[in-house]
């Protein structure tokens, strides 16, 4: 009897459709900072056809894309991103779309998932490896109350959450306390840790959506600070689960009458909120970074930091990519700003994890990074790094076991550390952009693109805007 043949991940999609009494179809896409964008279809607009010719949109309106003259794009879903809408009242289908040029049909060259395809590619044609594995772990803030407004002659941020050591003396009517001191939010147990029955609704929501999950926990901040970890995956996979988090977290928690921020530094005086990357490379499914030396690390993982640590001034440029990232990265704080790395050792901006022998365990882990990131880009950006690191065999200096925290100030002057502000990073990016050009991965025409947008939209018009804190500091000069 001959053997019935596969159905292809399209044809699935359009029985599952069908067989679900599915009504509609969301097509969610990247604009070019990191934001999701999304178009919505009745089923009756959508059919097997849909994932060749895909549908028409005006790229003019996003932001960082196409000139108006210019405006008209395509977006073709992935039938392998589809998953079930848990949050639209009517049966709803999701899947992530590439971006295409309608006139070439060719992928568009700033979709950041594009990018990362085009990473992809790049690291099989180098013969070093076919798979690069990521695992972000991105720390999020859950807030009760969040008002902010800027006008010519006025500004201000007010956070609020009932977890705020700032309300210990708030009358609550009543006050039941168990509020998390400052930097002391780490693992405690409720009822200090209010938030665990939230991040269990936002775990099984990630899990329908065939998201592994390996952890939930309360983070170090006061305030509602939290972390979910995610299975390490694919490079593509990894950006695209990461996607689909931030859209799970983000919508439960207003289920909840909560909002989530992943803004890196959004309480003053408390820990800011990372996205650790882990990260490692593998050849027909054999680890590659296991080896003899340091930290049970191979030479090729040693040359690897070493390409992270000589573009890491260029990588912030992606992977912390907003002027609030920088608030988080001071020199003396909580995020490592030296540009060393260590095994254990979480003051070091890259750090080899030690939990396991196992050689399946052993990555490479980036600190600096935050969840502000587009991790299309950001991801993409570290693989490149990483692998120039690895063409080049770039020693990466000998590793730092110290406290850097407690170094004197002697010694610590000779380690390089992190730019201090986004203006920094994009003048070390447009400096040292080679090693992402590669591959035609990134391409000059999008470097630069970034480097403006950031500029134009980010930096002037915070240069230009009055802070609170000037008044308190300078009003009476």
């Amino acid at each position: 009897m001959a053997k019935a043949k596969a159905k292809s991940p399209e044809q699935n999609v359009i029985d599952f459709i069908k067989k679900n009494g599915i009504q509609f179809v969301d097509l969610k896409f990247m604009d070019f900072p990191g934001q999701w964008q999304h178009c919505t279809y009745p089923v009756s607009e959508f059919s097997i056809d849909s994932f060749e010719n895909g549908f028409g949109f005006d790229g003019s309106s996003l932001r960082g894309w196409k000139n108006i003259n210019e405006s008209d794009m395509l977006i073709i879903p992935d039938a392998s991103t589809m998953f079930v809408d848990p949050f639209v009242e009517a049966p709803t289908i999701s899947m992530v779309c590439d971006v295409y040029e309608p006139a070439t049909k060719e992928k568009y060259a700033r979709c950041p998932r594009n990018i990362a395809q085009k990473a992809n590619e790049y690291l099989k044609s180098t013969g070093i490896a076919d798979t690069s594995f990521f695992g972000p772990e991105a720390e999020f803030f859950v807030f009760d109350d969040v008002r902010f407004e800027v006008n010519q002659n006025s500004s201000f941020y007010m956070v609020d959450s009932s977890e705020g050591r700032w309300n210990t003396g708030r009358d609550e009517g009543p006050n039941l306390a168990y509020k998390p001191r400052f930097k002391e939010g780490y693992f405690p147990v409720p009822p200090t840790d209010s938030l665990m029955d939230l991040r269990n609704a936002m775990v099984l929501k990630l899990q329908d959506m065939g998201i592994h999950v390996e952890a939930q926990h309360h983070e170090v901040a006061s305030g509602g600070q939290c972390e979910i970890d995610l299975r390490f995956q694919p490079l593509l996979l990894a950006a695209d689960n990461l996607l689909k988090f931030k859209y799970v977290v983000k919508n439960t928690a207003r289920e909840w009458n909560k909002t989530v921020t992943y803004m890196p530094k959004p309480i003053q005086g408390d820990n800011g909120s990372g996205m650790h990357v882990h990260v490692s490379l593998w050849k027909s499914g054999k680890p590659l970074f296991a080896g003899n030396g340091y930290a049970g690390l191979s030479e090729m993982a040693l040359y690897f930091i070493g390409g992270l640590l000589k573009h890491a001034p260029a990588l912030l440029a992606f992977t912390n990519p907003t002027t609030n990232s920088y608030k988080r990265l001071v020199p003396g704080f909580e995020a490592p700003v030296n540009l060393a790395y260590s095994q254990r050792n979480r003051s070091a901006s890259i750090r080899i994890p030690m939990y396991s022998s196992s050689p399946k365990s052993k990555r490479v882990e980036f600190r600096c990074p935050d969840p502000s990131a587009n991790p299309y880009l950001a991801f993409s950006a570290i693989l490149m790094a990483g692998l120039d690191g690895i063409l080049n065999r770039i020693d990466p200096g000998d590793p730092l076991d110290k406290d850097i925290y407690d170094m004197p100030p002697e010694e610590l002057k000779n380690i390089p550390s992190t730019p201090e502000s986004l203006g920094a990073a994009l003048k070390a990016l447009e400096n040292d952009h080679e090693f992402l050009l590669k591959g035609d991965v990134f391409t000059e025409e999008v470097i630069h693109a970034w480097i403006n947008y950031k500029i134009n939209k980010e930096i002037k018009p915070m240069a230009l805007q009055p802070h609170p804190y000037e008044f308190h500091m300078y009003y009476d000069v």
